[in-house]
């Protein structure tokens, strides 16, 4: 008999996705095969199976704190913004199309069907499905056709937990207020409330916390403090906060530019952990600065974005960076927006445009999207601050759609050795002839710990430092301490032993049924 237990929440961005991978965890080390679901993700920040799926980077995440290779039956339906309106719908792993949000709205029932039995073979396979919702399940416009907060939870006949943010002020109110606008079938499934993100003296909400309970009939399983320890974020949403401005004092500085339609963020978590490093994100009408490393990320919309660093002055910005001597890296779409031109506007509806130009090669992008888990060798160069890295051996993965051709003024930044598990020899990426600019299209790049201590270590020097002294974690090691650590926070805080007993009652009740 397989458990099962779902964490919807009253709004996004409420730690839903932390909260779990916290359960994924803490079910895993008590000895049960353990997987999260969600059914449909909106995001940007994906992640590519050894199929060469594309899932979200959220259920990524929570399957690597249960401990399992993931695997796409737990991100059935992944939308990835291309604009305000429009977004690419992946139907298990795979691009279907672009709809506008009234028309997919109008295909959903037909996902309905293939999300239960994609739910039902995964729930086959695992002892314990931890199923996460997206927004809130008082959305009640949208209601009539949900498939992935109590429309999934029906499907999947699991209890609910209700999450709050009490950082973002209203707790109470939004507690109410969603147990409130439910239907009397769907309140009854809520068996419990989880308030999250607490800082300060817990006698304080305690009588808060007895008149929610009087009011709505439904308990607070858990007040869950703030967790600081580095995790990653499922998409942009993050962005907004001042979580990223943080880590002033530190030696290294590393840009990010914040693109309105920032893909994969997540490539940076790795910098994030490093000691010396403060990494910033720098929003339009913010000062750039002179970094130690200036890096462009991926975008959903490259050529839509690359208008955006015109229209508002920060290629003049990056350029003139690139004159202070400021090393400049492109991933994937930054890549391609390196280059001379781009062309065939796909994402954008833009036929062509001219690049940054500080990278001899041209962009034309495609109808086939490539997905690809990779392993790389970064390629020996003779001259610049990418020199550090080479010779040393990468993983990743890619999503694109666009082909670059190199020039003769650039070489290649890596060379493929494996796709998707399969040997080959690519050219990946460029780098300029000094050294101090390159671009590739591999996604997790800093995820290999020895290249990025080395590029980074190539930067202290830069600045007249010495090389770290002591060992420093790869951002795998730092994820998996700070998954113990997010266990270790619930366990102390959430009763744990309520929520078997929860899921083991609604099992049986089903069972009975």
């Amino acid at each position: 008999m397989t458990l099962s237990i779902m964490v919807q929440g009253t709004a996004s961005d409420v730690g839903k996705s932390v909260l779990v991978a916290g359960l994924c965890r803490i079910f895993a080390q008590d000895g049960h095969r353990t997987a999260p679901f969600k059914a449909q993700n909106m995001a940007l920040n994906s992640w590519i199976t050894r199929a060469g799926a594309e899932m979200g980077r959220a259920q990524v995440f929570q399957a690597e704190a249960a401990g399992i290779e993931p695997d796409v039956r737990m991100n059935p339906v992944l939308l990835k913004p291309t604009s305000d309106r429009k977004s690419q719908v992946i139907v298990m792993g795979q691009a279907l199309c672009h709809m506008d949000a009234m028309d997919y709205h109008l295909y959903k029932p037909q996902l309905r069907e293939r999300v239960g039995e994609v739910y039902r073979s995964l729930a086959a396979d695992h002892d314990i499905i931890v199923i996460e919702g997206a927004g809130s399940p008082a959305e009640i416009n949208l209601r009539d056709r949900d498939i992935v907060n109590m429309g999934m939870a029906e499907q999947a006949n699991a209890p609910v937990l209700l999450v709050a943010d009490i950082d973002k002020g209203g707790v109470f109110a939004a507690i109410y207020g969603t147990l409130a606008l439910l239907r009397p079938g769907e309140k009854d499934r809520v068996k419990g409330v989880i308030i999250n993100k607490f800082r300060g003296d817990l006698a304080l909400l305690r009588p808060g916390i007895e008149q929610i309970e009087a009011l709505t009939d439904v308990p607070v399983v858990g007040v869950m403090p703030w967790f600081d320890e580095p995790l990653e974020d499922e998409d942009g949403v993050a962005l907004q906060g001042d979580k990223y401005r943080r880590g002033g004092g530190r030696e290294l500085d590393i840009a990010v530019i914040q693109l309105p339609h920032i893909a994969n963020f997540s490539d940076f978590n790795a910098l994030a952990v490093q000691p010396d490093v403060r990494l910033r994100y720098v929003k339009r009408g913010e000062s750039l600065g002179v970094p130690d490393l200036l890096i462009i990320p991926g975008s959903k919309n490259t050529l839509g974005d690359l208008a955006y660093l015109r229209d508002n002055g920060i290629d003049a910005d990056i350029h003139r960076a690139h004159g202070q001597s400021v090393p400049i890296l492109g991933i994937c779409g930054g890549f391609q927006m390196l280059g001379r031109r781009v062309a065939d506007g796909i994402e954008s509806g833009i036929a062509e445009t001219g690049g940054l130009g500080l990278l001899d090669c041209d962009t034309r992008f495609e109808p086939r999207k490539i997905t690809t888990q990779v392993e790389a060798g970064a390629r020996a160069l003779p001259a610049g601050v990418f020199a550090a890295g080479g010779g040393m051996a990468l993983t990743g993965y890619e999503i694109h759609m666009g082909q670059t051709t190199l020039g003769a003024g650039a070489r290649p930044f890596a060379t493929l050795t494996s796709q998707n598990g399969r040997a080959c020899r690519q050219d990946d990426g460029a780098v300029n002839a000094a050294g101090d600019v390159a671009g590739s299209y591999i996604h997790g790049l800093f995820d290999s710990p020895l290249f990025t201590r080395a590029l980074l270590d190539a930067l202290r020097e830069r600045r007249g430092l010495g090389k770290l002294d002591t060992p420093v974690a790869g951002w795998r090691e730092r994820k998996e301490l700070s998954f113990d650590a997010l266990a270790s926070q619930m366990r102390a805080h959430i009763d744990i032993p309520l929520l078997y007993r929860i899921m083991r009652r609604h099992a049986a009740k089903g069972e009975q049924a």
